[in-house]
């Protein structure tokens, strides 16, 4: 059992750096600026197409242990975890299980460029290799975004409107209800035009899916309105902070806290971590067992064992929540 890192331990793996991205360049827009404090807030980080079956699999192994994480007074989701804040709050946690266990195996891919392997896979390795590029030559968080939104601009110009017309129907056809749900939840992004993170959520005055959408588009900028956007996690991988003034926050890192960034940007989730607890929140985490991050991310193939070893974290880990969590 892969244990959630504990105060002590969390608290001592990165010390806070001066030099986070948080408020420091220009106001958060959006949904942080008002949000009430409350008791117990769920934040679900991003981490692709694995990172979603895992988050899936831990919250129904806390649901069948007795653990419901769905009633949270706030709910932060990034990227793939935004998909899954969505799908907890419209169908049950055992259900949306069943699904992804259920959903045809899918062969495991060759190497990159080997001409067999998932051409989802190879893209997501070239992305990588784009972006850890940007990352390299960018002097801070707030220029790596900016850089991000604008080569991101760049790829949405050359695929046309087709590309963001298909990734919204398939962001769309991922959700159980098209509607945001009553309780308080926090969907990020980062706007693409300028690199201000940006926070959206039910008063925004956009659609569930577009929301979602933004919040998962790490290669093309996804056009709402005026405006383009791509992937919160460029934000911070957890968004953790964003849930500044809870009681209690639980993360769910599918990244396991690692974040590409240079360790002085203070985007790791140890950093939020301690953001948060200076202000006096109680944190736990919970990490995947097996490395979820790099090209694995989005290997269809890992999508059912990374949803076992979530329900079977989900179980072990539950009498330890309770405690914390109720």
């Amino acid at each position: 059992m892969n244990a959630p890192l504990s105060s002590s331990s969390q608290r001592n793996s990165s010390p806070a750096s001066n030099h986070s991205d948080v408020n420091q360049d220009q106001p958060e827009t959006g949904a942080q600026q008002s949000h009430p404090t409350g008791a117990r807030a769920l934040v679900l980080g991003g981490g692709g197409s694995t990172g979603n079956a895992w988050l899936i699999g831990v919250i129904a192994g806390l649901a069948e242990a007795g653990l419901d994480l769905t009633q949270a007074d706030l709910i932060v989701g990034t990227s793939a975890g935004a998909t899954t804040a969505a799908q907890i709050t419209s169908a049950s946690p055992a259900e949306l299980l069943a699904a992804t266990l259920a959903a045809p195996p899918q062969h495991r891919p060759g190497p990159t460029g080997s001409g067999g392997g998932n051409g989802t896979v190879r893209a997501a390795a070239d992305n990588m290799e784009r972006t850890r590029a940007i990352i390299a030559a960018a002097t801070d968080a707030a220029d790596m975004r900016r850089r991000m939104g604008a080569a991101a601009i760049e790829l949405a110009a050359a695929s046309g409107d087709s590309r963001q017309t298909q990734w919204r129907a398939t962001v769309a056809a991922r959700l159980p209800s098209q509607q945001w749900p009553h309780q308080r939840l926090l969907i990020a992004a980062v706007d693409a035009g300028t690199g201000e993170p940006v926070v959206f959520d039910r008063e925004s005055g956009i659609e569930l899916a577009d929301a979602i959408a933004a919040s998962c588009s790490s290669g093309f900028a996804y056009r709402i309105g005026d405006r383009q956007y791509i992937d919160g996690g460029y934000r911070r991988n957890e968004n953790a902070d964003l849930a500044a003034g809870y009681q209690r926050v639980l993360v769910l890192s599918p990244f396991g806290g690692q974040t590409r960034h240079p360790p002085a940007w203070g985007t790791q989730l140890a950093t939020q971590i301690e953001e948060l607890r200076a202000g006096g929140s109680r944190v736990e985490t919970i990490v995947p067992e097996r490395d979820l991050t790099g090209a694995n991310a989005m290997d269809l193939s890992l999508r059912l064992p990374a949803a076992q070893t979530g329900y079977n974290q989900g179980i072990a880990l539950a009498a330890h929540l309770a405690r914390f969590w109720r």
